[in-house]
């Protein structure tokens, strides 16, 4: 039954606006064994069992006691790039409500070009000249606190993006990257506590100055970033779309991460991309033999050999053209439900939640969540179902004669009320992918 009424789900979001998804992939998407893998892999990877012990004052078991308990937040990161926080003036509180009302995770612009666009002019903080998509970091900082929202630094090193004033020097660039880890750090180390630290090596520019045949440069800035930043910190690499299509025995992208953790390397945490800039580019992978769910998520399950957190961490896909809208919801629909389901994925971030928001060249595609007047699509009322109804727990639960109670849920945070007799206990807990889910509740004494 579960299985229907995640397919019948999918139908609605796409059939509410004439959706015009291929057959061919349909058939591919819809097949029902499919969908019992996506469902038995969401409920075995995304919850846990949590048990509960009611005591009284005395610490006695309380018998019959009702909890009743309701899912705040996510552990999984669901996620958005805030590239334009604070920059869109009379539509800026309609972004800002839209961003914290499904997302709990937020990417922040490091790239160089836009921290020191010229040498010596650090635009890590206010005041800072303006740049469109490229706001001082520290600006993210007290946003993210106020709507619990965990911060990902993009990127510290990349071969684009970068100010043009940067020496072609290998030696000399060497140098002012350590300049620039030992900032970011010092300034948001324990702060943000996610960043990319490579992006996009294996299709690396032949001009830039660090590039050798083997990519050891990739090597290198991880063993010159790894020291300076907190060890809890997830120092990420991320690569381009195209390696979520090749097998993981033949992957290049496997083989580059496998040669670097044998090295020493400090990776924490694996990132692939998954653009698609043109409303013609999203069609031709639609009726590619390539989107394959079962061969993607056979992909994302081998990726746990690595036993490090799998992030999909930049997406587009477009809503430009005939029926362009109804195709983007039905798309997005699709693939979050894999990419739940996949082991070992620990986050997934759209790229531009508003049309017009997007880099020069790219907002033809129409790729945000949401319309040019910062109004939801129909892909953001999607998502808006699975994370905050479809993949959020609410239980009733009584307790034992032992005065234990257990529910399964979503890994997350939660409110409970406990109730018996005339006392009620309100309060917080958390059901974790990893750690201790028991929890003992003790009701007032007696006045």
């Amino acid at each position: 039954m579960k299985i229907l009424t995640s397919i019948l789900t999918l139908s609605l979001f796409a059939t509410a606006v004439q959706a015009a998804a291929p057959e061919a992939y349909r058939k591919l998407w819809r097949d029902p064994a499919l969908n019992e893998r996506i469902e038995r892999n969401i409920e075995k990877y995304r919850k846990s069992d949590a048990n509960i012990e009611v005591l009284d004052a005395a610490g006695k078991p309380v018998s019959g006691a009702k909890i009743e308990l309701q899912q705040t937040g996510h552990e999984f990161l669901f996620g958005c790039n805030a590239f334009v926080l604070g920059q869109l003036e009379k539509k800026e509180q309609r972004y800002e409500e839209a961003f914290a009302k499904i997302f709990n995770f937020a990417t922040v612009p490091f790239y160089w070009e836009g921290i020191e666009p010229a040498q010596g002019e650090l635009r890590y903080s206010e005041p800072a000249r303006d740049m469109w998509r490229r706001p001082p970091p520290e600006r993210f900082l007290p946003w993210a606190a106020k709507n619990n929202i965990t911060l990902k630094g993009h990127p510290l090193l990349w071969h684009a993006y970068n100010p043009p004033w940067l020496p072609k020097d290998a030696d000399q660039l060497r140098s002012l990257y350590q300049k620039r880890f030992r900032e970011i750090a010092s300034r948001f180390g324990g702060k943000i506590s996610i960043f990319d630290v490579v992006n996009e090596s294996l299709v690396c520019s032949k001009s830039y100055p660090l590039l050798t045949p083997d990519r050891d440069y990739v090597r290198w800035a991880f063993a010159e970033a790894a020291p300076l930043f907190p060890e809890k910190t997830t120092l990420m690499i991320n690569e381009i779309t195209e390696y979520n299509f090749k097998p993981y025995e033949t992957n290049p992208y496997v083989e580059q991460i496998k040669k670097l953790l044998s090295q020493g390397a400090k990776i924490r945490g694996i990132g692939l991309q998954y653009h698609f800039f043109r409303r013609q580019a999203v069609d031709k992978y639609l009726a590619d033999p390539k989107c394959d769910p079962a061969k993607l998520l056979d992909l994302y399950e081998k990726f746990s050999e690595f036993n490090l957190p799998l992030y999909i961490t930049e997406i587009t896909f477009p809503s430009a053209g005939e029926d362009g809208d109804a195709l983007q919801a039905e798309v997005v629909s699709d693939h979050y439900r894999l990419w739940f389901a996949a082991p070992k994925m620990a986050g997934i971030t759209w790229w531009n939640l508003g049309d017009g928001t997007a880099v020069k060249g790219e907002n033809e595609a129409k790729g945000g969540l949401l319309d040019a007047e910062f109004k939801p699509k129909a892909a953001y009322r999607a998502l808006d179902q699975f994370i905050n109804k479809q993949w959020k727990t609410r239980a009733d639960v009584r307790t034992d004669t032992q005065g234990r109670a257990q529910f399964r849920g979503f890994h997350g945070t939660y409110r409970y009320v406990a109730r018996v007799g005339g006392k009620k206990v309100e309060g917080t807990l958390r059901v974790q992918s990893c750690g201790d889910n028991n929890y003992v509740i003790r009701l007032p004494a007696a006045r």
